[in-house]
């Protein structure tokens, strides 16, 4: 049996019409991420944080007893020019967070933060533990 197939001439004279003439996947405008780990001493926590292309400023780090948010925004202009053309202009804006609960609350008094070279490094003490109080019963 032949296949029979319907002849449309307007979509057949813009077939390839519109084809993109720059690639513009998005290999250098990639979505902000926070990459983080944690490691465990006996007095605290020390957490590493990827931040590449995010500036010291555009960072927040928030605690409330165990749990650590980190937040960061991107501003990112890329243009890529021939000569004096302009063949491409991307912008990016975004925000950014993680937040994750720690197995111990955190001595936000003695916490750093230290940011270099796209890598955000805490020192988070834990809170001493309080003893607990035993009651007489009278």
């Amino acid at each position: 049996m032949a296949n029979i197939s319907r002849w449309d001439p307007i979509d057949d004279l813009f077939r390839g019409f519109f084809v993109k003439p720059v690639d513009f996947s998005a290999q250098g405008a990639e979505a902000p991420s926070i990459k983080i780990d944690v490691k465990e001493t006996p007095d605290g926590y020390a957490v590493h944080a990827e931040l590449p292309g995010i500036r010291k400023d555009d960072i927040h780090v928030a605690i409330d007893g165990a749990v650590v948010s980190v937040s960061a925004e991107r501003k990112q202009d890329k243009e890529v020019k021939e000569g004096e053309r302009v063949l491409r202009t991307e912008r990016y804006f975004g925000k950014v967070s993680r937040s994750f609960q720690l197995g111990a609350e955190i001595d936000e008094s003695r916490a750093s933060a230290k940011f270099n070279d796209g890598v955000l490094e805490l020192t988070l003490p834990k809170k001493a533990a309080v003893a607990s109080k035993r009651l007489t019963i009278q």
